[in-house]
C-alpha cells in the first residue's frame, strides 16, 4: 500500500512576509497527487471566534475552509513542469576566462555543468568583480514575484551573502500595485505605507451603510486570486442579496463585472481623470457636495476649483468637455454624478490595471480623493475599499475584515533588503537605463524617492542616484526572481540593457527556464516551494490569520537547491559561513521564526508542530474598531490625517516648495492631457494615427503574473489561451466587434499588436466586453523571443510598454493605457521569415520548451 500523508502549504502569491490561501497536499509515495481545501476547525487549537458580519437581514460568515482559487488546484503540476532546470547550467559562448558575447544573451545554448563547476564560477565573479570594481558592482534582484517563502525565500538570501563581503547594490521595489496612490493620494490624505485608504472594518461598513460600490478599474475575480482567494467574489455576492448596488467603472467587462456588476460604465484607458473632473464640475455647478466637511476637513479647495471651472486653462471641466476624451457620454456623467451625491458611495479597487499604472497615474489617484473628499469621506458608507492584500503590512488599518487576534510576524529572520538602509540601490523601473546606460559617477543617473512601498511621504523629495557616490557602475546582474522582462515596463529596453557590453555576467536562480532566465550566462536549479520545509505568515487569505509549518511535500528534482541552500554552498567557499545566520541548521531557524511570530504566547513549539500551524482567532472586540475614516469625519482635529496640516490637502504646500516647476504633477489634481514626459500617449495625440488603440493590460485573469502560464490544467479552460492554425496557444487579445470588422480581424484569428517599441502577438476574441479604440491582453505571458528586444510571439506585452516613468518626478510604472496598432497576421509567413523561432520544442499542455530548446546537449 502506497504510503500516504498530508502537508499544509500556502499556494497565493503577495509578498515576501504574507502567504495566502492555504491548502491540504495529499502526498502518495512521495509526490504530490491531491490539492484540497484546508479545513480550519482541523488546525483549530482554540475558540477561533469566527467572524459574522450581519446586515440588512443577511450573513457573511468567516468560511469553515479555505477557498483556494484555480491556482491553489494547479499548483502541484508546476513541480514535474517540463521546463524545471534540473541542473546547473552555462551559456556555451561564455568564458568567464575569456570571450563572453553578452549580444548573443537570449541566442546562445546551454550546456550542463556540476554544482562545483557553477559554484567556482560564481565565487571567482564575485571575487573578480570585488577586486576589480568594487561590491556595488553586483547589482541583486530580489523581487516579490515570486513564491511565498521564509527560511527559503528569494528576496535577500545572496543580498545578505553579499553584504557580509561588503554589500551591492540592490533593485528597489516599486509599489507596483499603488502606483498612483504612492505618487499622488499621498498628497491629499497622507495614509503611509502606500497611499491608499484605511481599511480597518469596511466589510462591515460597506454592507451596513453603502447604498453603492463603485468599482473602478476593480476585478474581484481575478486580481484577488493571487491572495485572497475565492474571499472577495464571495462578499460581493452577499452585497448583490443585501441590495447594495455594484457599479464597474473601467474600459472592459472584466471576471468581476461579469459576475457581480449591476451596470458597467465603460470609460477610455487612463482617461479616468477627466470622467472624475467632469463629476466635480456637476457637483459644483449644481451644489451637489459637502461644503460644511470641506470647510473643516480639507485645505487649498479653492485651488481645485479652480482648475475645474477653467480658470487656469481656459477650459471647463464639464461632461461635454469629458465626453470625447473619455468616452463616457454627457447624460451618463450628469446621472451618475447625481445618483452618487444622493447616495452613500464606497469606492473599491484591487490594484493594478489602465487606473494606478499609466502615464500621470498620480492625477486619477489624486482626483478620487478630491471626490471622496466632497462626499464626507469617512461618513457610514462613503470610504475607499481595497479588495486584496488584506492585512499585507500587517497593519490593522489594511485590513477591511475583522481584526485577529493578533498580527503574526517572520521580520527577524527574513533578511535585510530595504532600499532605505543601503548605500547603493535603483528602482525597478530605472533598472533598463542604469544597466544599459553610460553612468558613472561624474555622470549619474537621478531620480526622486527610494520607490520602496512602505516610506514615509517625504522620501519623495529626496534626490537619489546611481552609481551611489564613490563607487563603480553595475558589472554583474545577479538575480533570484527573473521576471523583470514580463513584468515591469519597457521590457525591450531590459532586454537590449541586459546584453550590453557593461553587463560582464548574469546568474540567475530560478525554478523554471523562462524569462529573464533566457538571457542569463550561468543558471542555478532551485527548488520549488513543494520539496522545503518551511514556515509562513498567512495574514491576507481573507478568513484567518496564520502561521504554517509547511513540510516538504515531495523530493527535490534533479540537482535543484533552495535560495537558502546555494547561498549556505556560497558563503562556505568565500569564508563566511560563519556569519550567515550563524552557520544555523533549517530546523533551528524555523523554531526561531515561530519563537518570534507572535504564536509563542498562546502555544508550544510541539505543538506547533504536531498541529502544522497555529490559526490566530479572531478578536473580540473586532467589531469595536471605527470602519474606515469615521474617526476622521467625526474629529479631524482629535483625530488628524498624516499629511502636514492633519487635512485632506488639495493644495499640496509640500510639492509646491520642492517642485515648483513641475508642470505634470502640479501642487492640485487636474487633467494632463499630454506633457514633455510623455507628450504622445492619448488618443488625440499625431502618434495615435499610426498606433489607433489604447492598450488594457490588467493583472491576468489565468496567471499570477507569468506563473502558471504553464499549468495544464489552466491552459485548457475556454478562454485562457487561442489556438492558432498552426498549433500555438496564443494569449487572447480583446478586440470590439467594430473595430474587428474595419480591420478584417475575426475571432480566432492571430494577430500582431505592435507600436514603436517592438511588436508581439495574440490570438483575437472578438466581444463587446470591450469599448471600441481599446484592445485588452494581460500583462505576464512568459516570454517567447522572435527577434529579442524587437519581438515576442507569447504576447508579453510588457516588452512594449513605455519606457518612460509615470511623470518626470514619480518612478511608478507604466503598464497600461498607451498606444498600440492590431493587425491580422499569416502565421505561416512569419514561420518563413522566423524559422527558428517558430520551431522551437513545443508541448501544447505547457507551452515552448525553452529549456529544450536552449540546450546544447539536447541537440
Amino acid at each position: 500500500m502506497a504510503e500516504q500523508k498530508t502537508v499544509v502549504k500556502t499556494t497565493g502569491f503577495v509578498g515576501p512576509n504574507s502567504a495566502s490561501d492555504p491548502v491540504e497536499i495529499d502526498i502518495a509515495d512521495g509526490r504530490p497527487i491531491r490539492s484540497r481545501p484546508l479545513e480550519y476547525a482541523k488546525f483549530a487549537t482554540e475558540d477561533l471566534n469566527p467572524w459574522v458580519i450581519r446586515a440588512r437581514g443577511g450573513e457573511f460568515k468567516a468560511p469553515e475552509k479555505s477557498q483556494p482559487s484555480l491556482f491553489g488546484i494547479a499548483w502541484k503540476q508546476r513541480v514535474d513542469s517540463p521546463n524545471r532546470i534540473l541542473h546547473p547550467m552555462r551559456r556555451v559562448d561564455w568564458d568567464p576566462a575569456g570571450e563572453r558575447n553578452p549580444q548573443n544573451r537570449g541566442k546562445s545554448k546551454y550546456v550542463r555543468i556540476s554544482w562545483d563547476e557553477a559554484m567556482d564560477i560564481l565565487t571567482s565573479e564575485v571575487s573578480r568583480i570585488k577586486d576589480q570594481y568594487g561590491m556595488n558592482s553586483i547589482f541583486v534582484q530580489s523581487d516579490g514575484h515570486h513564491q511565498v517563502k521564509i527560511v527559503h525565500g528569494a528576496r535577500g538570501c545572496e543580498g545578505y551573502a553579499l553584504d557580509l563581503l561588503g554589500g551591492y547594490t540592490l533593485q528597489a521595489r516599486n509599489p507596483d500595485s499603488w502606483e498612483g496612490w504612492y505618487w499622488g493620494a499621498k498628497h491629499m490624505w497622507g495614509q503611509d505605507p502606500v497611499g491608499q485608504g484605511m481599511q480597518t472594518n469596511l466589510f462591515k461598513d460597506v454592507a451596513e451603510n453603502s447604498d453603492d460600490v463603485l468599482f473602478w478599474g476593480c476585478d474581484v475575480n481575478t486580481t484577488t486570486w493571487g491572495g485572497g482567494g475565492q474571499g472577495s467574489s464571495r462578499y460581493c455576492f452577499f452585497l448583490r442579496d443585501i441590495g447594495v448596488r455594484q457599479i464597474y467603472v473601467c474600459p472592459d467587462v472584466n471576471y468581476g463585472a461579469a459576475v457581480h456588476a449591476d451596470k458597467w460604465i465603460p470609460v477610455l484607458p487612463n482617461t479616468d481623470a477627466a470622467l472624475q473632473l467632469a463629476i466635480a464640475h456637476v457637483w459644483m455647478t449644481e451644489g451637489l457636495y459637502d461644503r460644511d466637511y470641506i470647510d473643516t476637513h480639507a485645505v487649498g479647495f479653492d485651488w481645485f476649483e479652480y482648475h475645474v471651472m477653467g480658470g487656469d486653462d481656459g477650459i471647463e471641466k464639464t461632461p461635454a468637455w469629458a465626453e470625447p476624451i473619455c468616452g463616457v457620454p454627457a447624460r451618463r456623467i450628469k446621472a451618475l454624478a447625481r445618483s452618487w451625491a444622493r447616495r452613500n458611495v464606497s469606492i473599491a479597487h484591487c490594484n493594478g490595471g489602465s487606473f494606478i499604472r499609466s502615464t500621470y497615474s498620480h492625477e486619477p489617484a489624486r482626483l478620487e480623493v478630491a471626490l471622496l473628499a466632497m462626499q464626507a469621506l469617512g461618513h457610514p458608507g462613503r470610504n475607499q475599499l481595497k479588495f486584496m492584500e488584506f492585512g499585507l503590512f500587517g497593519l490593522d488599518s489594511q485590513n477591511p475584515l475583522p481584526r485577529p487576534k493578533f498580527t503574526p510576524n517572520m521580520h527577524d529572520i527574513m533578511f535585510p533588503y530595504h532600499a532605505d538602509k543601503r548605500e547603493s540601490f535603483v528602482t525597478e523601473v530605472l533598472v533598463p537605463e542604469a544597466l544599459g546606460g553610460d553612468y558613472t559617477p561624474e555622470n549619474p543617473l537621478t531620480w526622486y524617492g527610494v520607490t520602496c512601498s512602505g516610506m514615509p511621504v517625504a522620501d519623495q523629495f529626496d534626490l537619489k542616484r546611481y552609481p551611489a557616490e564613490g563607487c563603480e557602475r553595475i558589472h554583474m546582474v545577479w538575480t533570484d526572481a527573473p521576471k523583470w522582462v514580463s513584468s515591469w515596463n519597457g521590457g525591450n529596453e531590459f532586454i537590449d540593457a541586459i546584453r550590453s557590453d557593461y553587463i560582464e555576467t548574469v546568474v540567475a536562480q530560478h525554478i523554471w527556464m523562462e524569462d529573464d532566465c533566457l538571457f542569463a550566462d550561468l543558471l542555478l536549479p532551485v527548488n520549488t516551494k513543494f520539496e522545503e520545509r518551511d514556515i509562513v505568515c498567512d495574514t491576507v487569505s481573507g478568513a484567518f490569520s496564520a502561521v504554517w509549518l509547511e513540510e516538504k511535500a515531495t523530493e527535490p528534482r534533479g540537482e535543484s537547491l533552495s535560495d537558502y541552500e546555494i547561498c549556505v554552498e556560497f558563503c562556505r567557499r568565500m569564508g563566511v559561513l560563519d556569519q550567515y545566520r550563524n552557520g544555523e541548521p533549517i530546523d533551528e531557524t524555523i523554531r526561531r521564526g515561530f519563537e518570534g511570530s507572535g504564536c509563542q504566547w498562546f502555544t508550544s513549539f510541539e505543538e506547533f508542530e504536531q498541529n502544522h500551524g497555529y490559526l490566530i482567532p479572531i478578536a473580540k472586540n473586532w467589531e469595536e474598531d471605527a470602519p474606515g475614516f469615521l474617526n476622521f469625519y467625526r474629529d479631524p482635529e482629535a483625530y488628524p490625517l498624516s499629511t502636514p496640516t492633519g487635512k485632506i490637502e488639495f493644495y499640496s504646500q509640500a510639492l509646491a516648495e520642492h517642485f515648483p516647476d513641475d508642470v505634470e504633477r502640479m501642487p492640485y489634481p487636474r487633467w494632463i492631457e499630454k506633457g514633455p514626459w510623455h507628450p504622445d500617449e492619448r488618443l488625440t495625440t499625431p502618434r495615435a494615427e499610426r498606433y489607433p488603440f489604447l492598450m488594457v493590460s490588467n493583472h491576468p485573469h489565468f496567471r499570477l503574473h507569468s506563473q502558471y502560464d504553464d499549468a495544464p490544467w489552466i491552459r485548457e479552460i475556454p478562454g485562457c489561451k487561442v489556438t492558432g492554425p498552426d498549433g500555438y496557444a496564443y494569449e487572447p487579445v480583446w478586440i470590439n466587434p467594430a473595430d474587428a470588422a474595419r480591420l478584417g480581424i475575426g475571432d480566432g484569428d492571430i494577430c500582431r499588436i505592435f507600436n514603436d517599441r517592438g511588436w508581439t502577438m495574440g490570438g483575437a476574441i472578438v466581444t463587446e466586453r470591450i469599448m471600441p479604440q481599446v484592445v485588452l491582453q494581460d500583462h505576464g505571458a512568459r516570454l517567447d523571443p522572435i527577434i529579442p528586444g524587437v519581438a515576442d510571439r507569447a504576447g508579453c506585452n510588457n516588452t512594449i510598454c513605455p519606457k518612460h516613468t509615470a511623470s518626470k518626478n514619480c518612478c511608478g510604472e507604466v503598464t497600461s493605457g498607451y498606444l498600440v496598432g492590431i493587425e491580422k497576421v499569416d502565421v505561416f509567413e512569419l514561420a518563413r521569415q522566423y524559422p527558428e523561432a517558430f520551431s522551437r520544442p513545443y508541448d501544447p499542455e505547457t507551452g515552448t520548451l525553452h529549456l529544450q530548446a536552449m540546450t546544447a546537449d539536447a541537440e
